[in-house]
């Protein structure tokens, strides 16, 4: 999967586990405010100039979420979900942390 998926694909379950623990919606729904922020996320990713080369958002020079009102709630959401990924998501958190050591 290409890497610009892959944290689309990351960040959309991180979302939708975030919605559905603090906003109790059902499994693969969101409500507007997170389907608001997902798509946020998917555009800036969409427009990351490292394209499939990019490494983590954290260990970024740029820092596409800067002054928005949106990295607050995507850090709140990824402090969230984090930690709780390895019990909903296992096989996804697994591989989420072998690529980051391997970089």
């Amino acid at each position: 999967m290409p890497q610009i998926e892959y944290e689309k694909h990351i960040v959309g379950l991180m979302i939708e586990l975030y919605c559905r623990r603090k906003h109790n919606t059902s499994k693969n729904k969101l409500c507007k405010e997170c389907s608001e922020l997902k798509s946020f996320c998917h555009l800036k990713l969409q427009k990351c100039p490292f394209g499939d080369n990019k490494g983590a958002c954290s260990d970024c020079e740029i820092h596409c979420y800067r002054n928005t009102p949106e990295r607050e709630k995507i850090r709140e959401v990824m402090r969230f979900s984090g930690p709780r990924m390895m019990f909903y998501y296992t096989k996804d958190s697994l591989l989420h942390i072998i690529k980051r050591k391997r970089k």
